[in-house]
Order: structure tokens, then sequence, then C-alpha cells
């Protein structure tokens, strides 16, 4: 496998735009592409499946040492692995181990041997996209820079003057992207619109395909790609290996749609791997959960936007039920956490029945963004192992909780104590955390 990464100095740059284009416009010469996410997110990977056709996978160098990033990116399908960076091309998570924090599109590049071709909004500068470039240079010496693209270009004289400047510190301009409505994404309060709400996805993957492949030059953005190094043993004693999550049990139903569509694919992949049957059921469409199940998960999602439509949902309600009684496991993550509460507040107000199994008020009209890697112990007896990394990311608060256990112990990315995380009762347990992988020696 080859691999490159696409990065930016920010957010809001284009890299989903771009990456999404470079996979389709070489799939369509008949390359094998596959794709990749750095770090904790649900809603590119899925537009990466609709551009590649084969699933993405989260490559995630706070949670996962670089071992594990070689052998998650080695297990992608195809010969050329588009890696697409989160935040900016050096933002990582702080952490005492590490001065200039973990976790950054980076380190992932790094680990992987990947070179980083940069994405340059350069919509309102000209010579200044040049400096990001030094600087790169400058605080990553090692770091592999294989070129730029320019996005939203606004005339052959900016190219010119942008030309100019990147051509003096020797940064090969490999594209240049011109300002163009139709490929901007909208998005609401945890990212974009997900892929399956979008009507337009076909026509906006290939205007994004079309544009790209007119104004970049494909063959040298192959040639930038580097092979990734094969797997190690080896370890160190701040970042031990990380391990994948045991099932939850040998046959688990896992709620499947747009009010629970933030699952990691590596999750249900490993989970496979290990042996286990998995059963996709749509809460929204009112399904129930396989019969005779041994584990429920619900993950995260946009319960909140669909609050109305679950409350009413009988069948799923006594799906759900009927298999906690019998002593099934029930876990739910975030959005799957909100819905196994007795009630949820959504943003006009309004309070709507959930499944109540867990003593949880949770809503959305009272906001406070929550966001950060979390250092998860659990508390009592959990499928999840002695340690896990976890993230989490919501607005949505917690306004009453009655008597129950807590979960998880829980720690930031500093290792600095949190309040104990999310509730158990019995066999049901939830948590607003999203777990990433069962970690060792990070405890």
């Amino acid at each position: 496998m080859r691999a490159l990464v696409i990065a930016a100095p920010s957010s809001g740059a284009g890299k989903t735009v771009v990456t999404l284009g470079l996979l389709r416009a070489l799939k369509r010469q008949g390359v094998a592409v596959a794709a990749a996410k750095c770090g904790p997110d649900y809603i590119d990977p899925s537009f990466h499946l609709a551009a590649a056709g084969v699933p993405s996978v989260n490559l995630d160098a706070w949670a996962m040492p670089p071992d594990a990033l070689r052998r998650r990116a080695a297990s992608q399908p195809g010969d050329l692995l588009i890696v697409e960076g989160a935040m900016g091309l050096l933002d990582g998570a702080p952490d005492p181990d590490h001065p200039n924090g973990l976790g950054s599109a980076a380190d992932v590049a790094e680990a992987l041997g990947a070179p980083v071709v940069l994405v340059l909004d350069v919509a309102r500068q000209g010579q200044s996209a040049a400096a990001f470039v030094a600087g790169v240079r400058a605080l990553r010496p090692h770091l592999p820079l294989a070129g730029v693209i320019l996005n939203r270009v606004g005339s052959d004289r900016h190219h010119r003057l942008l030309a100019r400047a990147l051509g003096a510190i020797d940064a090969p301009i490999l594209g240049a992207l011109p300002r163009d409505g139709r490929l901007e994404t909208p998005s609401r309060h945890l990212g974009l619109i997900p892929a399956a709400e979008r009507a337009d996805l076909e026509t906006f993957i290939d205007q994004a395909a079309e544009i790209v492949a007119s104004h970049v030059d494909l063959e040298a953005v192959r040639h930038c790609a580097r092979q990734v190094p094969q797997p190690t043993t080896e370890a160190t004693a701040s970042l031990a290996p990380s391990a994948p999550l045991a099932p939850l049990g040998q046959r688990i139903a896992v709620a499947s749609d747009v009010a629970f569509a933030f699952v990691y694919p590596h999750l249900l992949t490993d989970w496979r791997a290990a042996g286990a049957e998995l059963s996709l059921f749509s809460p929204l469409a009112d399904e129930a959960p396989k019969a005779g199940v041994d584990a429920v998960f619900l993950p995260g999602g946009y319960p909140e936007l669909h609050a109305g439509v679950l409350a009413a949902a009988d069948r799923f309600r006594g799906g759900v039920q009927s298999a906690a009684r019998r002593g099934a496991l029930i876990y739910g993550e975030c959005g799957g956490y909100m819905a196994l509460g007795e009630g949820l507040v959504d943003s006009d107000g309004g309070r709507h029945k959930m499944l109540g199994l867990l003593p949880l008020d949770t809503s959305f009209a009272e906001r406070r963004l929550t966001l950060g890697y979390r250092r998860l112990t659990p508390l009592g007896d959990t499928p999840f192992g002695a340690s896990v990394a976890a993230h989490e990311f919501h607005y949505a608060t917690v306004t009453r909780e009655g008597p129950a256990d807590p979960l998880f112990h829980a720690r930031d990315a500093e290792n600095v104590d949190l309040p104990k995380m999310g509730l158990r009762h019995g066999a049901v347990m939830g948590s607003f955390a999203h777990v990433i992988a069962r970690i060792a020696g990070r405890a």
C-alpha cells in the first residue's frame, strides 16, 4: 500500500472536497484507491465510501500507536491510500508526554511515512501562503511535504503571485482550484451534513471530481505517495500497543440510520473478525433489534433531530426493552446514551420520551460544547477491558441523573481527572464517550 496525506493549515480549507475529488477522479482512471480519515470523525468516512466505493477507516494517532496505524492502513484494499487530515496539519491534543501535542495529521503522516499534500485556502491571501509551508518545514523538518494544492484561486494574476512565492521556497504546486460555489459543503453542529442525508451526493462528488481532474495534476499526486512501512511489534512505555475492543456479544444488533450513524468502521470490522455476528436495524424506521441477540449497540448520531420520531417508534422501544429484560447487554454512546434515558428535550424545548432504561434526562435546548479525548477506566464488569481510549464531542447536556452506578472513571488527554462518566444499570450501560480502542500502559 502506498499512501499520502491531504492536510491544511486549518479546518475549512477544502481538504474534504479535494480528497473526494481525488478519490473519484483517480477511480475513474482505473486506480485502486482507498481512503482514511485522521482522528475521531464519523462523517467524512461516509463521503469517502461514496467517492471511492470502499469503506474508509479512522487513523487516530492519539488513540493508536504507530504500529496500529500502519496495520490499519495496510488492511485497506487497493494500491493507493488517500488519508484526509483533521483540523490543521499540526493540530493535536495536549499530551503530558508530547510537548507539541499528539494526534495530528502530521503524526499520522510520519507514522505511515506518507508525504503530505497541503491544501491552501488562498481566497484572502497572496504571497503569505508560502509562510505556512516554510513554518511547517521549520517546525517539523522530518515531515515530508510533497507539494500544495491551491484552493479558491481568484484569477490568473492571483495564481502567478502565489506561484512565485511558493517557487521561491521550492514548494511544488500540484494544482490550483478556482473559486466555485459547487464545491461548498453544508454543515450543522457536529460537522458536515452526513452523506446519507444528501440527495445530491453523487452529483456533488462527480462535480468535485471533474473540477479536481481539470485543475490538479493527478499523475503528480499519484507519484507523491510512498509505501507504508511494515508494522513492527515495538512499543514505548508512554504509548503501548492498542488492541481491538472485544465484541459486546456473539450476536450484536447495531442501530444504523441517520439518527445513529456515528460508529467507527474499524470497530465493526474488528468485531466481525473476532467471530461476532452483526445485524443492523433502523430505529427511525421503527425496527426492533433482531430477536435473540446477546447485545444491542446504539451508536451516536443525531437523536436530538429525530426525537419525535424515536418517541413514537413503539416496535423499536419494545424490542430494546425486551432485550434488556432477558439480560442482553445494551450499550449506548453519545446519542445512543441519550436514547437510553427517560427523556430528551429538543432544541425547541419539547420533551420526548426515550427508552427509559437509564435514569437520565438530556437536553439539546440547554447546549454546551464538550470536546476532547478521554482515557476511560471501566468501573465494574464491562466488555471494554482495563483501559479505553475514547473521544467526546457533543452539545447536549445532562439535566437529570437518577440513582445508577457510574460506568467509567475518566481523565482527559492531559491525564487530569474528570467527573465519573456514564451510567450503568445491570447490563444496560452508556456514556457520552465514543470508545476507539482498548489500550494498555496508559491508564
